[in-house]
């Protein structure tokens, strides 16, 4: 029998050629230099902070080079694939206003001329260049079962020899194809192999954009291609897919470096150009029960998923600025030379990514958050309150709504000043720090804060004295100030803190423990933006109703 008959018996419905496809997805017409590169995630769950990094350089650098950034969904092991998990993949690429030029845009919706982009979809593809290399006498069919290779696994072990499918514990390499056919007749489970035509005593020389040159054996195994559920493995998938859809450059994890020998083998066996690889380095975190290094684990850490920071409302734009401190070394200090630059004014650069991987710290991630909502106009940062309350909190949302400007005049306190406040660290903290400039809000139960000066009746005859002779809606700051020292000398408060601290015993207290009642009986915080601005904006019968509420107590 020969190579063709046996080809033919394992894939009769089979009637286009490799040619065929070549014809199909031809090579793109982009410019020289042009990058294309793809997110090629499986459907298990969230989109990972690490493959965050990852698919950003991979949007990056094709939009540097007028590319194409395309997402391709690896399905192939069905048993590991979630529900909703493609819709989860695309949803959280679209909170992060990453954009997709090809490929799953939605559960059941594709865009572009070289799909389908779900492998599953794929399969009379790899089926077809699984044929042909069984013509070619390059890949066989494999009835060993999982109890015969556990045995030669445990051999190997026994012996200390190589672990795999390879020389001498390839039993089913050189079977005839009689016997090949006899088996498969018979409805023997069988899988397709690849026949290595590599000497593992040989050297490849490989060049990593990110590790540069690094020297491997040459692959020896006769590794799986396609699984006895017709669909191939990652290895067999990645190069057929990479080829077809064009792929100039591939972003993965440095847990697939192992890879690179199969992978090279394969292109060249399929006679295809290699893309070019970059290997990344592991995003980890410090374990806070070891104190070591690990792996930022998507089941351990809740920041591990970007959906997290979606969640919480942190910007969009202070997570890339953040893992693209991460993803290049000197991006940092171009930040700092250019606070008010886009990351899309930044050119990205393979050898200033570290090799040895990255540690995550969520502080670093949230004070970039907070230096960038400082920055942001008023009007912005209601915008995205708004947007941000619409889905997470309604009540805020409509209290928001309801009252536009006014709540844009009070973010704008202390905004437009050379130093702007950085209370928010994201949207959902907003909430936390402006509930009380909201009557429905604060007229609920109030724990008032008061600091130095908590004798009610002292607090009472400040508030009273303050009402009736010394507040005015119509001061300017400075005179509204200077009335607040006065009435400070008046009960017997030092008009400084200064004069205070060197005559402590000739006072009760200073300006500023006077302030701070003023403060809290308006607000019930202690620490709030700046307060003569919060009186102005809440306008007179607002602030006497709100100091009304303690001196009625």
């Amino acid at each position: 029998m020969t190579n063709k008959e046996l080809a033919d018996l394992i894939y009769p419905n089979i009637n286009k050629t490799v040619e065929d496809y070549e014809k199909m997805y031809p090579k793109r017409n982009l410019k020289e230099g042009a990058v294309v590169s793809r997110f090629a995630p499986s459907p298990t769950g969230f989109v990972h902070m690490g493959s965050l990094l990852t698919t950003l350089i991979e949007r990056k650098i094709p939009d540097e080079t007028d590319g194409v950034f395309y997402l391709r969904i690896e399905d192939t092991d069905q048993k590991r694939s979630v529900e909703n998990g493609i819709q989860g993949i695309v949803n959280d690429l679209k909170n992060f206003d990453i954009k997709i030029d090809e490929g799953v845009i939605g559960e059941h919706e594709q865009i572009g001329n070289y799909g389908p982009y779900i492998q599953s979809e794929r399969k009379e593809i790899y089926e077809c260049f699984a044929k042909s290399l069984i013509e070619k006498g390059l890949a066989y069919p494999c009835f060993c079962t999982p109890e015969e290779l556990d045995e030669t696994r445990n051999l190997q072990e026994l012996n200390k020899e190589r672990i795999g499918y390879y020389g001498s514990f390839a039993k089913c390499r050189d079977l005839s194809n009689e016997e090949r056919a006899r088996r498969i007749k018979n409805k023997e489970p069988y899988i397709i192999r690849l026949k290595s035509p590599g000497n593992y005593e040989n050297k490849i020389v490989f060049n990593d954009l990110v590790r540069g040159k690094i020297i491997f054996p040459e692959n020896d195994l006769d590794v799986v291609l396609i699984k006895s559920d017709g669909l191939p493995i990652y290895h067999f998938a990645h190069a057929i897919d990479d080829h077809l859809m064009r792929t100039t450059h591939v972003l993965r994890g440095e847990e697939w470096l192992s890879s690179v020998p199969v992978h090279i083998q394969l292109f060249n066996i399929l006679g295809f150009e290699l893309p070019k690889y970059a290997h990344l380095g592991l995003v980890m975190k410090i374990d806070e029960e070891t104190g070591a290094k690990r792996k930022l684990s998507k089941r351990k850490d809740k920041e591990a998923a970007v959906s997290y920071y979606h969640e919480k409302g942190i910007p969009v734009e202070a997570v890339k600025l953040y893992l693209m401190t991460i993803g290049n070394s000197n991006f940092e200090e171009w930040l700092n030379q250019n606070p008010t630059a886009s990351i899309n004014d930044f050119k990205f650069s393979f050898n200033k990514m570290s090799a040895s991987g990255s540690l995550f710290d969520l502080e670093k991630l949230i004070n970039i958050s907070r230096n960038y909502i400082s920055r942001l106009s008023a009007e912005e940062v209601y915008n995205r309150a708004l947007k941000y309350t619409e889905e997470f909190d309604k009540e805020f949302y409509n209290i928001l709504k309801k009252y536009k400007d006014y709540s844009i005049s009070m973010f704008n306190i202390e905004r437009t000043i050379k130093k702007p406040r950085k209370d928010y660290t994201s949207f959902s903290d907003i909430k936390n720090y402006t509930w009380y400039m909201f009557d429905e809000f604060f007229n609920k139960e109030i724990n008032y804060q008061f600091q130095t000066i908590n004798d009610i009746e002292e607090i009472k005859k400040i508030l009273t004295i303050y009402i009736d002779k010394y507040y005015n809606y119509e001061d300017d700051e400075q005179t509204w100030f200077e009335k607040v020292k006065e009435l400070s000398n008046e009960l017997g408060y030092a008009k400084e803190v200064k004069e205070y601290k060197e005559n402590s015993d000739n006072y009760k207290g200073h300006v500023g423990d006077v302030s701070m009642v003023l403060r809290v009986a308006l607000t019930s915080c202690s620490m709030t933006p700046n307060l003569y601005q919060i009186m102005k904006l809440f306008g007179k019968e607002r602030v006497v109703n709100r100091f009304n509420l303690i001196i009625n107590k």
